[in-house]
């Protein structure tokens, strides 16, 4: 991933000193497992451990020999300890063995800043909800007015959704916690099953039957949770540039006045840039699952169709997601919120947003559904016509006044009543239930 989306926690865990620190740690546990069950010399074990080291450009210009990462990087490794101890190192293991159990600890260590970033998330937009529970706004359907609700309620059903994803992520990280050292097409003929189990535990990892590789399910199931995550920052993100138009002007992104620049043109412009952005990244993060997808499927026992795909779509997964993470919790920590506005939007229908309640109350009054909609809808093109509260033309509506009184009818445009329901998003919300 290119820097400009790399937060440096997370792009630490991706670069080649990552990756060949973690072939490092199976290569060093797999000869002290040796060792333990009397294979290797003890003394030899102790080597390797002292003095198994690697260098990047080494292993690049070897690289340049072998056209094998895996085998350049033995050579270098092996050549870093010395004969006759080296020997040792990569014994009875496959490439596989040490690649795929290497990135699945990688994956591990990427899925817990994840959570953590996630849990930062629905913190931030938690504490948020409760500051806007009872600031009324307007419900939209299609992009058009519906029925009231609270600002809270839309920021509480956020929380829940990224708490939904925070499960996601922690089955994603239960399923990739997995190691493999059973050799090739995964036999164990030239690898004793007890180091596979010593090398997986010192990792934290489960070791499990497979192939000469790790099924592919479980790395796109990795993907698919990172492009869940995309998916509801994105949602978030697409309301808040939804609310920022000239035309509601409802929210509006944090701006440092006389610092920021909103256009290189024109100076009044305070454009929803960030959202944007995110939008654009959750676009990545699920052509990404994509290529996962693909590569669950691979001949026979292994190919290496999907390490090419892999080298690029998992670090780039795992760093996008936590990037749109972080960045979505700032942007929601510092919105700026108009309660004023929100009130001049829901009141600028006229009060067409309690069409229902007055509906039910004819339906109640005697009248069938059929009919009762007809009425009201036909008030309703009339309130719009005349700009009129529609309060008022159902008032002087003959048919509407022979089944409702006053006071029925301005029960009907209770905001209070319309919104007392959404206390049932903020039971789930402070149950801790993945709701």
């Amino acid at each position: 991933m290119i820097p400009r989306y790399t937060l440096a926690e997370m792009g630490a865990l991706f670069t080649d000193d990552a990756r060949f620190g973690a072939w490092l740690e199976v290569e060093v546990l797999a000869v002290e497992a040796w060792a333990g069950i009397g294979v290797v010399p003890a003394e030899a074990a102790r080597a390797v451990r002292e003095r198994a080291g690697f260098d990047v450009a080494a292993i690049e210009a070897r690289e340049a020999v072998t056209e094998h990462d895996v085998a350049a990087f033995v050579d270098v490794v092996q050549e870093r300890v010395g004969p006759p101890e080296g020997a040792w190192v990569h014994y009875g293991l496959t490439s596989s063995d040490v690649v795929d159990t290497a990135l699945a600890l990688q994956l591990t260590r990427a899925l817990d800043l994840l959570l953590d970033a996630s849990a930062r998330l629905e913190e931030v937009i938690t504490a948020r909800a409760h500051e806007f529970r009872t600031t009324p706004t307007v419900g939209r359907t299609h992009g058009i007015h519906a029925e009231p609700t609270t600002f809270g309620a839309k920021l509480a059903l956020w929380a829940l959704q990224v708490r939904r994803d925070r499960r996601r992520l922690e089955r994603a990280r239960e399923v990739i916690a997995v190691g493999k050292l059973s050799g090739a097409v995964g036999t164990y003929s030239n690898v004793d099953p007890r180091v596979e189990e010593h090398v997986c535990r010192a990792l934290g990892l489960r070791p499990v039957p497979s192939t000469q590789v790790l099924a592919r399910d479980r790395h796109a199931e990795v993907l698919y949770a990172c492009a869940a995550v995309g998916a509801t920052v994105e949602a978030g993100a697409v309301e808040i540039r939804h609310l920022q138009r000239t035309e509601v002007r409802e929210v509006e992104e944090g701006f440092r006045a006389g610092r920021q620049k909103g256009s290189s043109a024109m100076p009044h412009k305070r454009n929803p840039v960030k959202s944007e952005q995110l939008t654009g990244l959750a676009r990545v993060l699920r052509a990404n699952l994509q290529a996962g997808l693909e590569d669950v499927a691979l001949w026979h026992e292994r190919d290496i169709s999907h390490s090419s795909v892999e080298r690029v779509i998992l670090p780039d997964s795992c760093i996008l997601a936590h990037y749109v993470l972080v960045r979505l919790a700032s942007v929601v920590e510092n919105l700026r919120v108009d309660a004023v506005r929100m009130r001049e939007n829901l009141d600028s229908s006229y009060g067409l947003v309690f069409s229902q309640p007055v509906l039910l109350a004819l339906v109640e009054a005697g009248l069938s559904r059929d009919d009762a909609y007809r009425i009201v809808q036909r008030d309703a093109v009339a309130t719009w016509e005349s700009r009129r509260p529609f309060r008022d033309v159902l008032g002087d509506d003959p048919e509407v006044a022979e089944l409702l009184d006053g006071g029925a009818l301005d029960a009907c445009f209770s905001l209070d009543r319309a919104l007392e329901g959404t206390a049932r998003v903020f039971e789930a919300l402070e149950s801790g239930e993945v709701a």
